[in-house]
C-alpha cells in the first residue's frame, strides 16, 4: 500500500518540531524512506511541502536541510499569529456551530478544573486543543491552515512555560467563548488580543539562530 506524501509530511514535521532533526540538520531522502518506511517518492514529494512552509530549505550542494530561521522571523511570526488569533475569534463569533460551543466550554471547564488541581502538563494540551477549536468555529479554511501551521512553528521555535496564574488564563478563555456564543465580534477580537498579549511573557526561543538577538519583551505570543 502507497503511503501517501501528506502522512510523511506530518511525520518528518513532527520530528523537525520534537527535535529529533536539528536546525541545519541534512535531510537525505534515502535515509528518510528507510526511517519511515516508504519510497523515495512521498518523501521528496513532502519534502517540498515542508520547504513551502518554511520548515526546510535547500542548500547548494547540500540539498534539504531542516531551516535555521533567524530570532527576526521568529518574533515575526508570533506578531503574525497575533493578528489572525483574533481575527478567528471574530469569525467564530459569527460563524461557530452548537457543537463548537459544547467543545469550546467543554475544555474551558475542564481548563479550569486542571487549574485549580496545578495540573500543568494538562493544561498545556487543553489550551491547544481550545485554540485549535476556536480556529476551526472561525468556518475560514485558509485562516485554519495559516494557523494550524504557525502552531506548529511557534512549537518547534519557542519553548512555553506555564503561566503564573493559570486560573486567570483560563478565565480569559471563558470569556471569549461568552463572546463567541453572544455572537459579538468585536469582543472576542478584543479579549483575544488582549489574552495573547498577556500570554507573551510564556515564549522562550529555542531554536539555534544566526542572528543577534532581538528585543522580544513586548512581542505578542
Amino acid at each position: 500500500m502507497r503511503i501517501p506524501a501528506r502522512a510523511v509530511c506530518t511525520a518528518i514535521r513532527d520530528d523537525i518540531v520534537s527535535g529529533v532533526f536539528g536546525p541545519g540538520s541534512r535531510l537525505t531522502e534515502e535515509v528518510l524512506a528507510r526511517r519511515y518506511g516508504v519510497s523515495r517518492v512521498p518523501v521528496r514529494e513532502a519534502l517540498r511541502t515542508l520547504e513551502s512552509e518554511g520548515f526546510v530549505t535547500t542548500r547548494r550542494h547540500a540539498g534539504a536541510c531542516v531551516a535555521e530561521p533567524t530570532e527576526q522571523e521568529a518574533a515575526d511570526l508570533l506578531e503574525v499569529r497575533m493578528l489572525l488569533e483574533p481575527l478567528a475569534a471574530a469569525r467564530a463569533a459569527r460563524r461557530r456551530t452548537e457543537a463548537h460551543l459544547k467543545v469550546l466550554r467543554g475544555l474551558v471547564r475542564l481548563g479550569q478544573e486542571r487549574a485549580r488541581k496545578g495540573q500543568g502538563e494538562d493544561l498545556r494540551a487543553l489550551g491547544g486543543w481550545f485554540h485549535e477549536t476556536l480556529a476551526q468555529a472561525s468556518g475560514s479554511p485558509g485562516l485554519i491552515a495559516l494557523l494550524t501551521q504557525m502552531r506548529y512553528k511557534v512549537a518547534w521555535m519557542y519553548a512555553v512555560e506555564a503561566p503564573a496564574r493559570p486560573a486567570e488564563s483560563w478565565a480569559e478563555r471563558g470569556a471569549i467563548v461568552d463572546a463567541v456564543a453572544r455572537g459579538d465580534a468585536e469582543r472576542a477580537r478584543a479579549l483575544t488580543a488582549v489574552h495573547a498579549d498577556r500570554a507573551s511573557g510564556t515564549h522562550r526561543l529555542r531554536v539555534r539562530t544566526s542572528q543577534p538577538a532581538v528585543n522580544m519583551s513586548s512581542g505578542p505570543h
